[in-house]
């Protein structure tokens, strides 16, 4: 059985190729990524610039012209048509209580630029401090709270921009 694939140069339509296109093309290694290639009668001289094996694109290099790749499977265009993105994650805009408890510190303020894992505030809940780390990279947009205030289930306590 043979694979299918979509496959996007430059960002322009999808060409449809399957694995026995691979198999027949005369393509020979003259280098760790540099490749002479042989396609109806003409000689072209590939090279990979970079790849992202994750993303499945790649730079390629044919003749001194460069194109962008994206290489798609059946999985990939599934995923795609259900309106999922992989490798995307969501971001975070606001921080909430996940249960009811007392602001014990604040350590950011409002227009202060936050790096992900950057601590934000303290919540004092069943007699356990817990600590609120910055989900992100961002900038605080607002804080909904003071410390020593008591705060609600999913009540607001911090907004990003």
């Amino acid at each position: 059985m043979s694979n299918a694939y979509k496959v996007t140069v430059n960002h322009g339509n999808p060409i449809d190729a399957a694995e026995s296109d691979l198999k027949n093309l005369d393509a020979i290694p003259i280098g760790t990524s540099k490749f002479h290639v042989l396609k109806n009668n003409k000689s072209f001289q590939a090279e990979i610039i970079s790849s992202d094996f994750i993303a499945k694109k790649y730079s390629v290099k044919v003749n001194n012209t460069t194109y962008e790749v994206a290489i798609s499977d059946a999985l990939d265009i599934l995923i795609q048509s259900m309106g999922i993105e992989r490798g995307r994650t969501k971001v975070i805009n606001a921080i909430k209580a996940p249960m009811p408890g007392l602001i014990l510190e604040i350590s950011v303020s409002i227009g202060q630029e936050v790096k992900e894992n950057d601590p934000l505030l303290i919540l004092e809940a069943m007699k356990m401090e817990n600590s609120f780390l910055s989900p992100r990279d961002g900038v605080i947009k607002s804080i909904a709270v003071e410390k020593g205030n008591a705060v609600d289930k999913g009540q607001l306590l911090i907004e990003f921009e």
